[in-house]
């Protein structure tokens, strides 16, 4: 059996959707590996299949597959990708807020227009467990070391674990080491996105994520927000900041503690296709 999918990205950070509702997928980790190889394949950060709404109140059950065939439990530029092809094909309304459930969320989903989206990311999560990290004692600042070198680290999921280091300069060759060796770091149980940012001024952040699954990505929405919220706490930026990433910008705006955190951005159409290598899809 073939899969059709349709091509689309966040700001660079690219995406293969298929529908599992009308089509079989196993998720396969081989064959996730070999859609997503950029040579050989489709070439993509993340696969998202679309399933039965589960929420009874959804539209769609978002599953999130990096591409070396790992799981993913939140993705919020595939968020806003999701919303943009459902909107195109019908199955929510411009302008009227959708929800659609991931692994650990039922998001809401607001499409402005063609190629411009919003999505709740919900209420960011300092607590050192829901980014499954070992910390010794549960503070929002954790320090550590990493490949030798210690970071100020601040521990945050949105659903999905992230650990966000303030820096000076991104295009430092140490960031080559350090993101993949943050990643990978034994204190985090199922692995994290490491963000790295630079403060511009209140308003305005920098940053590059290296995520889990998917290496340097040219951007990252759960990551944009992750990296808001960690300055956020500490009073270093506004309510509402442009956070400038390798692809492009997103805004991100959250009043604070307790309450949920909104990104606004691009999703682009890229093509539609079929994949034939499917004999074990």
């Amino acid at each position: 059996m073939n899969l059709t999918f349709t091509k689309m990205h966040g700001l660079g950070n690219d995406f293969a959707v298929l529908d599992a509702r009308v089509q079989h997928f196993s998720g396969d980790p081989a064959l996730i590996r070999r859609m997503g190889d950029r040579q050989r394949g489709i070439g993509f950060d993340q696969i998202l299949t679309l399933h039965p709404a589960a929420a009874p109140d959804g539209v769609v059950t978002l599953r999130i597959w990096n591409r070396d065939g790992t799981r993913a439990e939140q993705c919020g530029n595939g968020l806003r990708c999701v919303a943009a092809w459902l909107a195109r094909a019908g199955e929510i309304a411009p302008g009227v807020d959708a929800r659609v459930q991931t692994d650990r969320v039922v998001a809401t989903v607001r499409v402005h227009a063609a190629e411009d989206v919003e999505v709740d990311m919900g209420v960011p999560d300092f607590s050192p467990a829901a980014a499954g990290f070992a910390a010794t004692a549960n503070t929002t600042a954790q320090r550590l070391d990493v490949a030798g070198t210690t970071l100020d680290v601040t521990v945050v999921s949105m659903g999905n674990p992230h650990a966000v280091v303030v820096v000076e300069d991104l295009a430092a060759p140490a960031l080559d080491v350090l993101g993949p060796a943050l990643t990978a770091h034994v204190a985090f149980a199922h692995g994290v996105n490491a963000g790295f940012v630079r403060v511009l001024d209140r308003a305005h952040l920098a940053l590059r994520v290296h995520e889990r699954g998917a290496g340097w990505t040219q951007a990252c929405g759960s990551g944009a927000c992750a990296a808001m919220a960690a300055l956020r706490t500490s009073a270093r930026v506004d309510a509402e900041v442009a956070v400038a990433l390798p692809g492009g910008t997103l805004g991100i705006r959250w009043q604070g503690p307790g309450a949920h955190l909104w990104m606004r951005g691009p999703a682009t159409f890229v093509y539609s296709g079929t994949w034939l290598d499917a004999g074990d899809a």
